[in-house]
């Protein structure tokens, strides 16, 4: 054994044999690595007998229908328990085997995947794209030809956030996403953050594809089969397979319903992770463990460490953000390192977990419900009860006041009616055919029950257009980035005979698209 493995493993034993004798542990402790408060040896013993009462009390107050919670001590799961209903027909209870969307947990998840492949010596987190995966660009040759598989899992690429999203919800595939963020404008390369799903997912690819399979296949072989984690899938199918599977929950005003499915596939090693807490314990046990014996400490330790910024500090007494290789990390008010990640579907999924490597302890809350920081209430107040002895403020309702500006519908005509003196809508045969966008591909407007109706994307989703001011006409949309209720405009233009072109407010993220008149 090296002294490197030696040294580590004899600090996870002293931390694991007590959270208790501090005094003595920090006498070994180099600086860097001393926590600011001890912990007592009941404290934590204290704080998991009162999950019950946090997790109801916040259940309560959120209206979240279904909540699985598990945690992990000292190499073993302390802690496992259902609450509520997984939201079917027969409103069956959640348990600790109920399978969970994790949505952006999939991302650590993933990031654990790749740093096996790392320990096997198939890739490095420095492993440039263009060897791994030639067909993937930016915008950018000179950055292209830099960007490495780290670069696009700590989201310092330059990619705009959430590049790509905007497609998937159209429905193209992961294939042509990856090949069109090629047309996306860049930040600056390695020195600002943006967090998006689709580099991430493109670093996953390549390394899927060096390792000679699918990402979904590589998870299970690599991590989750060896991990024992039998309920979990990178694959939709699987998780729409399972008898005891939680079904998510939109919000609609102050409650929830099962009204959409998110199929993630497209962006799987990003947010198509499916899961229970029984597993999610598995995982935690093994990311505290230093990676045990699955995964090499030096591939895993660069995950779980500052790779960039991911919020800066504004404040003199403000504490920064960190995001390693897909995962969180921060420092708590206590002085440990703290590695987390929340997930959300707004379309019904909202997840988190929290590990605090210095008192080897990990909780994990899931949900089937859309974010309004139930799961991360839950986490940060068992983590106070661990360093603190108690709930150091009201985190539920400070939580939910920052997830509510996801709810507010989008769209500049949103809760307004058309002008009074609104112009006439055109002629359906000025609008009729198809258009087209480098990004958004070709759409097309036909005239079905006497109405206009825009057909977008490979699936062709329909979308009824309204008159509401001459050349503009307005049609409602909801998908994972508009919340119902939301509302975008489509304004043609041209000549008297016929549009020639058509801008789009809201298939973009980043402001309106125009497409230009093919056919």
């Amino acid at each position: 054994m090296s002294l490197f493995h030696l040294t580590r493993r004899r600090f996870l034993a002293s931390a694991s044999m007590t959270a208790l004798a501090m005094p003595a542990l920090a006498e070994e402790l180099p600086p860097s690595r001393t926590p600011g408060i001890e912990v007592p040896p009941d404290q934590i013993t204290d704080a998991i007998q009162a999950l019950d009462g946090i997790v109801e009390d916040i259940r309560t107050h959120s209206g979240v229908p279904g909540i699985a919670v598990a945690v992990v001590h000292r190499g073993e799961t302390v802690y496992a328990k259902g609450f509520g209903t997984r939201g079917d027909k027969s409103n069956q209870p959640v348990d600790t085997d109920t399978v969970f969307q994790l949505a952006s947990l999939s991302k650590s998840v993933g990031a654990t995947v790749v740093a096996r492949q790392v320990s096997r010596g198939i890739v490095s987190w420095d492993s440039r794209m263009q060897d791994l995966l030639p067909w993937f660009s930016l915008s950018d040759p000179a950055i292209t030809e830099r960007l490495t598989v780290g670069d696009l899992y700590s989201h310092r690429s330059g990619l705009p956030g959430h590049a790509g999203d905007d497609l998937e919800d159209m429905g193209f595939d992961r294939r042509t996403i990856l090949e069109r963020l090629r047309l996306q404008p860049l930040n600056p390369f390695r020195s600002s953050y943006a967090y998006t799903n689709f580099g991430l997912t493109a670093a996953a690819e390549a390394v899927s594809v060096a390792s000679g399979t699918d990402w979904a296949s590589l998870a299970d072989e690599a991590l989750f089969q060896p991990l024992g984690m039998t309920s979990t899938s990178a694959r939709f199918d699987d998780y729409m397979a399972r008898d005891n599977r939680a079904l998510p929950h939109a919000r609609f005003g102050d409650h929830f319903e099962p009204r959409y499915q998110r199929q993630p596939d497209a962006q799987s090693p990003a947010g198509g992770v499916s899961s229970s807490v029984n597993d999610m314990a598995r995982w935690m046990k093994m990311v505290l463990a230093d990676g045990g014996e699955l995964i090499s400490p030096k591939a895993l330790q660069p995950a779980i460490s500052p790779q960039s910024f991911s919020r800066r500090p504004e404040l003199p007494d403000e504490r920064g953000g960190f995001y390693g290789y897909g995962f969180n990390v921060g420092t708590d008010p206590s002085g440990r390192v703290i590695l987390s990640h929340s997930g959300a579907f707004l379309l019904g999924a909202g997840t988190s977990f929290a590990l605090i490597p210095s008192l080897d302890i990990g909780i994990v809350v899931l949900s089937n419900a859309a974010p309004v920081g139930a799961v991360e209430s839950i986490g940060t107040s068992f983590t106070d009860m661990v360093q603190y002895g108690r709930i150091t403020r009201d985190w539920f309702t400070g939580y939910e006041s920052r997830f509510q500006a996801f709810y507010t519908p989008v769209g500049i005509t949103v809760g307004q009616q058309p002008p009074a003196d609104a112009a006439p809508a055109p002629a359906p045969g000025y609008c009729l055919g198809q258009y087209g966008h480098p990004y958004f591909g070709t759409i097309e407007l036909r005239e079905e029950d006497g109405g206009l109706v825009l057909h977008v994307g490979p699936k062709a989703l329909a979308f009824p257009l309204q008159p509401w001011d001459g050349n503009t006409m307005v049609f409602d949309i909801t998908n994972e980035n508009a919340v119902e209720g939301s509302r975008s405009t489509a304004t043609f233009s041209g000549t008297s005979d016929r549009a020639d072109a058509l801008e789009i407010e809201l298939f973009t993220l980043n402001g309106p698209a125009r497409f230009e008149r093919r056919a």
